[in-house]
């Protein structure tokens, strides 16, 4: 059987603080003063507003389960052996979406709109950190 490497994030001028603070298990996305409000996916200027005032802050990470599908099917070869795969979006409590995949978790328990926390996977071979979701039995 033929095996394949996972493809891995690049990480591009634009995107490094936020795969910088992941190495370091913090989560820092870019917020927007001229829109009030936090942004994701990382960018040069500010939606809607087109301003250059984009700053790095560090978020919690914690959030709700927005949406989820349970991929019995690997979306590609690279990960044919991690089906089922519990692929997901996280709304974070500050605002933007993040697309991400849950773990330590039965798919029959989850549930959209329940709570999860961050949890950090190093691949120090690429030198990434990759970011991924699991029930927040904190609430």
């Amino acid at each position: 059987m033929t095996t394949f490497e996972k493809p891995m994030p690049v990480k591009t001028p634009v995107s490094a603080p936020f795969w910088d603070a992941l190495a370091d298990h913090t989560i820092r996305i870019q917020y927007s003063p001229s829109l009030g409000q936090y942004v994701f996916y990382p960018r040069i200027l500010s939606p809607r507003t087109l301003a250059d005032d984009l700053e790095w802050r560090e978020i919690s990470g914690k959030g709700t389960l927005y949406t989820f599908t349970v991929a019995m099917k690997p979306v590609s070869p690279h990960f044919a052996a991690d089906v089922p795969q519990l692929l997901a979006v996280v709304q974070w409590d500050e605002g933007p979406r993040f697309s991400t995949e849950m773990v330590n978790v039965d798919p029959v328990e989850l549930e959209i709109g329940m709570r999860v926390r961050p949890v950090f996977f190093d691949y120090p071979e690429h030198d990434v950190t990759l970011l991924r979701y699991e029930p927040d039995p904190a609430g």
